[in-house]
């Protein structure tokens, strides 16, 4: 099962909070907050719905863009052995390191959206 409901050109992820009984979707990729709750799944997208709605006016009448933007760059931590194991895979098959991980999460993105 994928947590995630498109609305458009949009995802948001949907989790369960267990204390209150209610569905909550955050939309991810934003340049800013938006997120929105309700009992079911039927009113769950109604109020996605909304909520982008209101997310995206407000970001036309504040001249921003509505997207986040992401450079493709960030800041991997890994434990020493696996990062020994990643450095002799790119080494094996002659490429970088970058290549290799790269590659790897391309891949497992994939199976997520």
């Amino acid at each position: 099962m994928r947590n995630i409901m498109k609305f458009g050109e949009y995802e948001a992820v949907i989790s369960f909070d267990p204390e209150i009984s209610m569905f909550r979707g955050e939309f991810v990729g934003l340049n800013g907050g938006a997120d929105f709750y309700a009992d079911n799944i039927r009113k769950l997208r109604k109020e996605g719905e909304t909520s982008l709605r209101v997310f995206l006016d407000l970001a036309k009448e504040k001249k921003i863009s509505p997207r986040k933007h992401f450079s493709g760059q960030f800041v991997l931590r890994l434990k020493p052995e696996v990062h020994k194991k990643y450095a002799l895979l790119a080494k094996a098959h002659n490429t970088s390191l970058n290549k290799i991980l790269s590659q790897t999460l391309e891949q497992a993105a994939e199976d997520i959206v």
